[in-house]
Formats: C-alpha cells, structure tokens, sequence
C-alpha cells in the first residue's frame, strides 16, 4: 500500500513539475494536494455514517459542480460497493474492464 502511495505522489509532483513550477511552488503545491488527499481519506473512511445531504456537502466541497449532485452520490455509492466485494489484489493484476 505504501508503495502506491509513493508511486501517485511522486507522479503528480513529476506532473507538475512538467508545467514548469519551481521547487518552491512544487513544495507548496504538494502540500496542499497532500493535506485535500487525506481530507477526503478522512470523510471516505465515514462515508457510510453520512446522510444524504451530508454526502451532497462533501461532493460540493471538493468537486466544481453547480448542477444535482444525486447522480454522483449514486455512482460513488455503486462503485463503492464494488469495490468493496473485491479483493485489493484483484485491482493490481493489470487492465481491468467492469461496469458497476
């Protein structure tokens, strides 16, 4: 687990690096990616806890979505507990193709 951990971090700093951010900006900015990341590791952990309209707090507070929020509560819901009936090794054998 921890080496994909590693592995997304270091492939978004290499990504923003490519923009042409120096290394100051690229601390500030993997700083700031890291602390959003563990936030919404935080509310996912408790995602089953939350009512409706608590969900629909969560999306609009990290997705730019001015529209009904219902239809990504259900999809995360559905792909949640897809994710849930399978093992994590499952997701790491390469290339898979699923509908939820």
């Amino acid at each position: 687990m921890q080496n994909i951990y590693d592995y997304i971090f270091r492939q978004l700093e290499l990504s923003i690096r490519e923009i042409g951010y120096g290394d100051a900006s690229i601390n500030k900015k993997m700083k700031n990616y890291l602390n959003v990341f563990h936030s919404i590791l935080d509310k996912v952990e408790r995602w089953e806890s939350f009512s409706e309209k608590d969900k629909e707090e969560i999306f609009k507070s990290y997705v730019n979505f001015e529209g009904n929020l219902t239809y990504l509560i259900d999809y995360f819901e559905k792909y949640r507990k897809f994710l849930s009936k399978k093992p994590f090794h499952f997701f790491t054998k390469g290339v898979i193709k699923n509908t939820f």
